[in-house]
């Protein structure tokens, strides 16, 4: 299924898309290529040229405002982490399924990160302009979509699903808090550059 078509379908219909994506042959390098790098540099990119045009307003202080080159760095390093953040939340899912009366299939677990961070890349947008970035916060309905596919791909029981998924954004949150701190120590965004 093509990026849109997938990105949709998930969005909309998710409980009908888990099944469909459990028997979808796939690899790593395959669903990265395709699916995970492009949703997962909205944000990034987004947030880039936000902060380097627009800008955040400030008050009587003026507006906070990155240099293109600091912005540009930034965005490919938020983006780096955020690939590898997938790849440790994928081996953390699959790491827990045995634990949760799963099965252990990294494939699947990767299928299961990826496709449940879509609504959180997509509000990835939302940086574009810096005030609206409180709506970033409608990516949380990727933690519903978490919780309906680790049971299908995960093959956890649904009695334990529940648990299943709140260990998992426990470790999920574990790792966005990471990335924000390494991004925070590793990017230019971390040295201000206040224009009036």
């Amino acid at each position: 299924m093509d990026l849109v078509g997938r990105a949709k379908a998930i969005l909309l219909r998710p409980k009908q898309e888990w099944p469909a994506i459990e028997n979808e042959a796939t690899t790593p390098v395959l669903l990265y290529t395709s699916y995970i790098v492009p949703l997962a540099a909205i944000g990034p990119i987004a947030r880039a040229i936000g902060l380097s045009v627009f800008g955040l307003p400030l008050g009587f202080l003026g507006t906070y405002r990155v240099s293109p080159v600091r912005a540009a760095a930034g965005a490919i390093v938020s983006f780096v982490f955020t690939l590898a953040g997938v790849w440790v939340l994928a081996w953390i899912i699959d790491w827990l399924a045995p634990k949760f009366g799963g099965q252990s299939n990294s494939i699947q677990a990767l299928k299961v990160a990826a496709y449940s961070c879509t609504a959180a890349w997509l509000a990835g947008i939302f940086g574009l302009i810096p005030l609206l970035s409180i709506l970033g916060l409608f990516g949380l309905y990727s933690l519903y979509l978490l919780y309906l596919g680790l049971p299908v791909l995960m093959k956890s029981p649904p009695d334990r699903s529940l648990t299943y998924t709140v260990v998992v954004i426990l470790a999920g949150i574990a790792i966005a808090f990471l990335v924000t701190v390494l991004v925070a120590i590793v990017s230019p965004y971390g040295r201000p550059g206040i224009q009036m």
